[in-house]
């Protein structure tokens, strides 16, 4: 299977809007950050963060939520576990997803980035559908947005140390460019 990107939103995607967003303010797109959540916290196939993206999350369903639910946040892609991706956000607008960061000097990152979340937790490998899944996005977007570069997809762990751990460090970049330089 091949991805592709019309308009700004990956064809084969589900598409759930969300308020999380504004326009970039005129920088190129040249960064793509990889996260990883989940809600609740390791627990995996619930609504939790479509709800938190799209701010309807009930700060009463879990006693974390109650930390979180007046965040606005989102992201341009969510893979979840078995590799079905949604998306939030257009690629051509600004996601809110890297808050405070740096990238080679330039601060803003949410600015000039993609930014996409895995499902997933810091002590908890990836699987193989969200690594394929990613893989075939990275490769729509590489190809619909020429000033990305492979050399310049990160963790959000490289652009906010000390203050962000996601992906992990169970996170396999090395399986993720063999797939991306194979598929």
């Amino acid at each position: 299977m091949r991805y592709h990107i019309e308009s700004g939103r990956l064809v084969e995607a589900q598409w759930v809007e969300s308020p999380n967003c504004d326009a970039r303010s005129g920088q190129i797109i040249d960064l793509i950050v990889i996260h990883g959540m989940s809600l609740p916290p390791n627990q995996f196939g619930g609504e939790g963060v479509v709800q938190l993206f799209t701010n309807q999350l009930n700060s009463d369903a879990h006693p974390y939520y109650a930390e979180i639910a007046n965040l606005r946040v989102s992201a341009h892609l969510f893979i979840r576990r078995d590799g079905q991706i949604i998306q939030f956000v257009n690629f051509d607008q600004r996601a809110w997803h890297a808050g405070v960061s740096r990238y080679q000097g330039r601060s803003a990152c949410n600015d000039f980035s993609i930014g996409i979340e895995l499902e997933g937790g810091d002590a908890i490998c990836y699987t193989a559908s969200q690594y394929q899944a990613l893989a075939l996005a990275l490769k729509a977007l590489l190809n619909a947005y020429p000033t990305l570069d492979e050399k310049h997809i990160v963790g959000h762990s490289d652009i906010a140390p000390g203050r962000k751990t996601d992906p992990g460090p169970l996170f396999n970049w090395r399986a993720l460019f063999r797939l991306l330089n194979n598929s």
